[in-house]
């Protein structure tokens, strides 16, 4: 019996074009006071990382795929296919890396292998939503002599970021801070950068303040403004939006405010012309406003959430959905006096007319930092298997 234990050393949530390295570790678990007749072998090993494709069949019309011929391994075959027994289609994968041949151990021996990989920049984000669904996984097969191949899977989350795949490093590095009494590696300095460029990116995209006011009215009148400070925004930040109805001449009754994604699927691969786009809630905020004359909301953005992006397939937009519900009647009229002593009390009408309208305000979400995006991640940065 062989133990293997792959761990993701940084956390299972990358940023395309980053390094994703997994130390995978082989251990014979018996006692060192075993015979050498307990030794085990392994044939060999080997890494790979793919993503799967998903599609829902009532939504989605995909053209026939050769990729089904590969989910069927014979137990004598020795051909490494990391997405043998998988569901859908393999889009993307990487080159397989063999990490050893004949590999001995014997008991109470281990040994460790690190798995280096550059995710690719050309690839979708991480997405599961109600239509498709896009799963990364670093798989890793290994083979005893005469036995079928075992697979460890170990899967991770992908975050695309638009504009770090043409973006060009200097080529004088001179200027660039560094410390003479470390050795560092080319590939782990140029990874280290990108994760430094998103960031400040990120940033830099997120930071950006402008007063954007919006004045809500329907057929009837004005109900009041609306004011925002910025529409693009990372996953993790709050949407912060205020209302004024001081100004308005219709009464707001109620309101609420929506924060969702509009997932919608390319028209040639609609199963059916015309077909209605998914939504999904994320956050809400739902108010009683009347005689208010300001409010304001706060909806978070989930750092498990998916940014914005776009495929050849699917469509993936944020927006705020808001709904108002207003009188058909003055303010005056909305509240009656309940007694005719010295002491007079209002009270509000049992029943009284409204109107509902709704208005949809488009935003930007962009990825976060993969650190931070680490810490709410349902995946584990260590998976195991025994074989």
């Amino acid at each position: 019996m062989i133990e293997v234990l792959a761990k993701l050393g940084r956390g299972p949530v990358f940023l395309a074009g980053e390094v994703l390295e997994c130390v995978i570790t082989f251990t014979n678990p018996l006692s060192a006071s075993s015979t050498s007749a307990s030794s085990e072998m392994l044939a060999w090993a080997s890494a790979q990382i793919h993503c799967q494709f998903h599609a829902s069949e009532n939504r989605v019309a995909l053209p026939p795929s050769d990729g089904s011929k590969h989910d069927v391994q014979a137990e004598n075959e020795t051909v490494f296919v990391p997405n043998r027994g998988e569901r859908g289609q393999c889009i993307l994968s990487t080159p397989p890396k063999i990490l050893f041949c004949d590999l001995r151990l014997d008991p109470g021996e281990s040994k460790s292998y690190s798995y280096c990989e550059t995710l690719p920049v050309d690839g979708p984000p991480s997405f599961r939503g109600q239509s498709v669904k896009y799963v990364y996984k670093l798989t890793i097969g290994c083979q005893r002599v005469n036995s079928p191949i075992k697979l460890l899977r170990v899967p991770f989350r992908v975050l695309v970021l638009h504009g770090l795949k043409d973006y060009q490093f200097p080529q004088d590095e001179a200027v660039a801070p560094s410390n003479p009494f470390l050795e560092e590696e080319e590939g782990l300095k140029k990874d280290s950068r990108l994760a430094d460029l998103a960031t400040e990116l990120l940033m830099v995209a997120t930071s950006r303040r402008s007063l954007h006011l919006y004045n809500i009215s329907n057929t009837r009148g004005k109900v009041g403004t609306f004011c925002i400070f910025k529409t693009v925004y990372k996953i993790g930040e709050d949407v912060i939006g205020t209302f004024n109805f001081s100004e308005g001449d219709i009464p707001c009754l109620q309101f609420s405010v929506s924060l969702q994604t509009e997932e919608s699927i390319q028209e040639e691969f609609q199963r059916r012309r015309g077909q209605p786009v998914s939504f999904t809630v994320h956050a809400r905020h739902q108010e009683s406003c009347l005689h208010t004359a300001q409010s304001s909301f706060s909806l978070p953005i989930p750092l498990s959430s998916t940014p914005g992006f776009t495929t050849n397939i699917v469509t993936l937009k944020w927006r705020l959905h808001f709904e108002f519900v207003t009188s058909g009647e003055s303010a005056r009229t909305c509240l009656v006096r309940g007694s005719q002593s010295e002491a007079v009390t209002w009270t509000g009408v049992e029943q009284m007319e409204v109107d509902t309208f709704s208005w949809d305000l488009p935003i930007k979400v962009l990825p976060t930092n993969p650190i931070l995006a680490s810490y709410v991640s349902q995946f584990s940065s260590t998976n195991s298997i025994t074989i």
